[in-house]
């Protein structure tokens, strides 16, 4: 009887050790996922970036440019104001309208 016992007993506390895991596995694994699609939005939506976060995105933004000092002055000033900078090295600027819509005094785009 007391070795049928331990049987159970052992058969429990793997069952129970396998759902553990399991679920401590799709915790992480949820964890990550959120993870992945707050670093695809980071520093291309409104507000994401932090202001030491516009330098990298700015050289990245200006770099297929021949006018880099221009771009990354203007670049550096739009993104201390709007916190993000559009993906890419050019266009894509209506994933973050204040960037999009500062304007010069012309009218023209501010940001590059």
């Amino acid at each position: 009887m007391a070795g049928k016992m331990s049987i159970v007993l052992f058969v429990l506390l793997v069952v129970f050790l396998t759902q553990s895991q399991v679920s401590r596995a799709n915790t992480m694994r949820d964890e990550q996922q959120q993870q992945q699609r707050n670093n695809q939005l980071y520093g291309v939506s409104e507000g994401s970036l932090h202001p030491q976060d516009c330098q990298p995105k700015c050289t990245y933004r200006c770099s297929k440019t021949s006018y880099k000092k221009p771009c990354m002055f203007f670049c550096q000033k739009c993104c201390a104001k709007c916190l993000c900078v559009p993906a890419g090295t050019y266009g894509n600027k209506q994933s973050c309208p204040c960037y999009n819509n500062w304007k010069t005094k012309r009218g023209g785009p501010k940001c590059p």
